[in-house]
């Protein structure tokens, strides 16, 4: 059943976040951050951080690029806001709306864990003050929205067209915005890394949570 295998390799995405979590506080770590702080895979990320520079210029442009998804996430609220309206009934609205807006709030919830826990910070000052990179925010915020705008149209777009559009630019600006991010210098190598790992988890919890309430609704549940 495709819901349980997507959910399984979100429950394994998920394992290897927390693995990949373990080893960076673990392995060959160094003082080698800011003010001698804790880096792991710290050969690894200074020889990395050492080929690609710093490039504070690519940082801007990456960090405004974050409104992207930031603006896909209020498309989607306000597209609930208007079924809820018109429907007279939040229950009303599509599930598979709300299970995003769940979504969302977990990714959330998962940035603010590692602000509040700092598993180590940038390799620079970012404005002066030291800020916590791992793992990097806009990688977790693109990697985690840019999908869901793909499996929604792809659910709801009856242009085959528009939705090979869409999915080439989405692709397109997601890797646009990893790379940019791996090569402007204000995160270890690392930090994108375990981004990765867990938006696509998250993801692949959120399409399972999806493809379970159509079969539901396939059920007559």
């Amino acid at each position: 059943m495709k819901a349980k295998r997507t959910l399984w390799v979100g429950v394994g995405l998920l394992a290897a976040f927390a693995l990949w979590t373990l080893l960076i506080v673990s392995v060959d770590v160094q003082h080698v951050g800011q003010n001698e702080t804790a880096v792991g895979f710290a050969t690894f990320n200074t020889w990395f951080h050492r080929l690609t520079g710093v490039h504070l210029w690519l940082y801007t442009v990456t960090d405004w690029l974050g409104l992207v998804p930031i603006a896909v996430c209020m498309g989607f609220g306000v597209l609930g806001l208007i079924q809820w309206i018109r429907r007279r009934s939040l229950f009303r609205v599509d599930l598979d709306v709300i299970l995003l807006g769940v979504y969302y709030i977990l990714v959330i919830f998962g940035y603010l864990i590692f602000e509040m826990v700092p598993i180590n910070y940038r390799p620079i000052p970012i404005d002066g003050h030291m800020e916590a990179s791992y793992p990097s925010s806009t990688t977790l915020l693109v990697l985690s929205v840019m999908p869901t705008l793909m499996l929604q149209i792809k659910r709801r777009c009856r242009s085959k067209a528009l939705r090979i559009t869409v999915y080439a630019l989405s692709v397109s600006f997601s890797a646009f915005m990893v790379i940019g991010r791996l090569t402007a210098g204000v995160h270890w190598a690392t930090d994108i890394i375990g981004s990765a790992w867990l938006s696509f988890g998250l993801f692949a919890l959120y399409h399972a949570a999806v493809l379970f309430s159509d079969k539901r609704k396939e059920n007559g549940v």
